[in-house]
């Protein structure tokens, strides 16, 4: 009889946390996880410019459900004269493929409490963001173009 109502217990517990998992994992976009940059460019009036890769720089994107984070580094724990380390984070919503970020935290400061609205698209372990960087006080106004490639995804 114990036994029984230990595997009750437990099936009930089991499908309980299931449930939860289903309703506030929001994994239907897909978006969820590291990403890990592969390539992008930058588009200034007309001029492109492949701002990646850059040989010993690599570059992550990690989104959770309501938060999302990037870090750029160099591959030589900053010794050397190309010596970098670039982060930032924020909140961000999507809505279809319409994808907007609220940058708080950024290292290059001046870009913090800025919004960015891009165009998100997923296709199988493949994620293109497309849109405009616009701060009018740091003249800054291109189109951005990123392409990253899923390094592992958050359930």
């Amino acid at each position: 009889m114990k036994i029984y109502t230990l595997l009750s217990v437990f099936i009930l517990g089991f499908s309980a946390c299931q449930q939860v998992k289903k309703e506030t994992g929001k994994i239907s976009s897909g978006i969820n996880g590291t990403w890990k940059l592969n390539s992008s460019m930058a588009i200034t009036k007309g001029d492109t410019l492949n701002t990646s890769p850059v040989k010993g720089i690599e570059m992550i994107k990690i989104f959770n459900e309501t938060h999302f984070a990037f870090f750029k580094h160099d591959l030589n724990q900053g010794k050397g004269k190309d010596a970098i380390y670039d982060s930032g984070s924020g909140t961000y919503t999507l809505d279809g493929e319409n994808y907007n970020e609220h940058l708080e935290y950024c290292s290059a400061r001046a870009w913090e409490n800025h919004d960015f609205k891009f165009s998100l698209k997923i296709n199988q372990d493949t994620l293109i963001q497309r849109g405009i960087e616009k701060i009018d006080s740091l003249k800054i106004d291109r189109e951005i173009v990123e392409i990253y490639v899923r390094k592992s995804k958050t359930l």
